[in-house]
């Protein structure tokens, strides 16, 4: 990917990932990006790295624009290492003296990642630093995702440097929101729901912070996905919506089946929960990957789980689905589950104690079916999704 000049002398020389299709544990089918942003002024600045792979890439797109030795600071926001891995190579190539600008916590990763010793300033909330003639600010964003997280903010032109946050795993040759033929959104949430849910009450308190700081975002400038020109309130607002987690009258039914009883129940439980008119979407965990399950649940009022007992327990994706829900720590939410089994049974109860303890408002005592349900079996079934809608309806505030 060639640089791409995003305001007068500031410009993304990042680079795009097309064959990514696994992020630690999330499905990233259209790639990602590892965003850096290289700012000509007095003092030139590079603004984070990217991956390992990647670094002579990086080099290269930096080269087009300046010649990299002339960088004089370097800042990383985030050291994991989709934007740290390209560090050593990027800092062999300017100069290993040059300053490395992270938080406390920064430094320390940083060093624990690498043997290289390198001229640290480490910064923390509320410091500047002058380029010549613009200036930035720091701002620590600790559990953000990492301990080490921050944002950087560019005062003169507006730009926020957002490292992790307001980001997407999307790979683009088009690098702006209003530059691109589809709906980036769902993207977003994707990214939201999976990589920052579980932090979601710091993620409230550092809007409000930066509400109150009145900075003036003009521009939104994550390390993954698109920059956010057009409307960067857009993106602002569904995060306090996200963080706040907002539900709309919508279940979501999660399963799987081993001889399609089980699924036979989960179609009469949406079938039920449709005719309240609550939105209902079933969710076969060997046909949706449990990222987009999460990406589902993030605004869903109820999650409805269903597995057949297995070996006297939970089915092996069922139980991977709740490990994973259970990590994010989804919130709001109303539980609920169901199942068949041959001899035994206790999928059902096993899956409540895992929705109890995940701190979900249980609606029942779940419903559970031996061998294939007949009709009497999916009318109940029916009728506890009936039962489920109406909660739903009764919990969420028609909009």
């Amino acid at each position: 990917m060639a640089p791409v000049q995003i305001a007068p002398g500031i410009y993304d020389v990042g680079v795009n990932d097309w064959n990514v299709q696994d992020f630690h544990g999330y499905s990233t089918p259209f790639g990602t990006s590892y965003n850096a942003f290289l700012i000509l002024d007095e003092k030139i600045t590079l603004i984070d790295a990217v991956k390992k792979e990647f670094a002579d890439e990086l080099i290269a797109n930096i080269a087009a624009i300046v010649d990299p030795r002339k960088i004089d600071i370097v800042i990383s926001n985030h050291t994991e290492m989709d934007h740290s891995g390209g560090l050593p190579r990027v800092m062999h190539r300017i100069g290993e003296d040059k300053p490395l600008y992270c938080s406390k916590m920064g430094q320390k990763n940083l060093a624990l990642h690498f043997p290289q010793k390198w001229n640290f300033h480490p910064v923390g909330s509320g410091d500047t630093l002058s380029l010549g003639k613009r200036t930035l600010h720091f701002l620590e964003t600790r559990m953000v995702h990492w301990p080490d997280s921050m944002f950087t903010f560019l005062q003169e032109d507006g730009i926020l440097f957002s490292s992790d946050g307001f980001g997407q795993h999307y790979a683009s040759l088009e690098k702006f929101d209003d530059a691109l033929s589809i709906d980036i959104m769902p993207h977003a949430q994707k990214y939201y729901a999976n990589i920052l849910l579980l932090y979601s009450n710091l993620i409230a308190k550092l809007l409000a912070e930066v509400g109150k700081m009145n900075l003036g975002i003009r521009m939104i400038c994550p390390d993954h996905g698109i920059i956010w020109r057009k409307d960067p309130g857009k993106i602002l607002a569904a995060y306090d919506r996200w963080s706040r987690q907002v539900a709309k009258r919508k279940a979501i039914v999660v399963y799987d089946t081993m001889w399609h009883s089980t699924e036979a129940m989960a179609d009469a439980i949406c079938e039920g929960l449709h005719e309240t008119g609550v939105a209902v979407r079933p969710m076969h965990l060997r046909r949706w990957h449990r990222s987009d399950i999460i990406t589902e649940v993030l605004d869903a009022a109820a999650v409805v789980v269903g597995s057949p007992t297995f070996n006297n327990g939970l089915f092996p994706t069922v139980a991977d689905f709740l490990t994973y829900m259970k990590g994010l720590k989804p919130k709001n939410k109303l539980g609920a589950a169901f199942g068949s089994y041959g001899w035994s049974g206790e999928a059902v109860k096993l899956i409540l104690d895992e929705l109890q303890d995940m701190r979900f408002e249980l609606v029942s005592q779940g419903i559970r079916h031996q061998y294939v349900p007949n009709s009497e079996a999916l009318e109940a079934c029916k009728a506890f999704g009936k039962s489920l809608g109406a909660r739903i309806i009764e919990s969420v505030p028609e909009k």
